[in-house]
């Protein structure tokens, strides 16, 4: 067990992991919501859909809930379709369910489902090509292929819908574009997101959260010898 005073209420996945393995006692579980969100992406504003997981966790027992977005998705060229981004966010989870089983760590490994979606929403069509992600471009690198990348950091402001409310966002996203096998592909991600209303207080630890998740990648990237520069997010 680790001293509470030590203890900070974990952001991602990977701090359950690495709490685990200093000896904590982790439990999670996760649920999930499809959210539609009104994005102001420079002079383009749009609607897309967000794959939410909120992972209600318990360590040493003291309870705490973190939300990770796992894709973005919608129905036309300003992002991945959502057909495609559903099957990007269940590669991502089963990713993470792998780390959380590795260390220890068991969850009901629930994913999310296509099927809700076309029933919820009718004009999302069924799309049977497979979107790249940005660990598909690692491996590619894993195996010999030159791969160089060239990423882009943005803030943008959004309002996600639930039943009965609306919430105003800031989500950071990178966008990374990729160049591999004489081909340029495209890859984005959120990497953290806070409550306009609490920009103050909240803002600087989504920034902390989004530069780790960046620190990560560009470990991954430094070991296949994908060629970059390095971007953070400012406080």
């Amino acid at each position: 067990m680790i001293a509470k005073a030590e203890l900070i209420p974990p952001k991602r996945v990977t701090d359950l992991v690495e709490l685990k393995k200093a000896g904590a006692e982790v439990t999670c579980r996760p649920a999930f919501d499809v959210l539609p969100v009104d994005f102001a992406h420079r002079e383009n504003q749009f609607q897309a859909f967000i794959f939410l997981c909120r992972y209600s966790v318990n360590v040493d027992g003291e309870e705490s809930v973190f939300r990770k977005c796992y894709a973005r998705g919608c129905p036309h060229n300003l992002c991945p379709h959502v057909s495609l981004a559903v099957m990007t966010a269940n590669r991502y989870l089963q990713r993470d369910y792998r780390s959380l089983r590795e260390v220890g760590i068991e969850i009901e490994e629930k994913l999310f489902s296509l099927d809700e979606m076309l029933v919820k929403y009718d004009d999302i069509q069924e799309h049977t090509e497979q979107l790249l992600t940005i660990h598909d471009y690692i491996n590619i690198a894993k195996e010999g292929n030159p791969v160089s990348l060239e990423a882009h950091l943005e803030t943008v402001p959004a309002v996600e819908h639930f039943v009965n409310e609306k919430n105003k966002q800031i989500f950071l996203i990178g966008y990374f574009t990729v160049d591999t096998l004489s081909r340029t592909g495209t890859y984005q991600c959120c990497l953290s997101c806070y409550p306009t209303q609490a920009e103050d207080e909240e803002k600087p630890l989504a920034v902390v959260v989004a530069n780790q998740r960046l620190t990560d990648l560009y470990h991954e990237f430094d070991q296949v010898g994908i060629e970059y520069k390095k971007l953070f997010f400012e406080y």
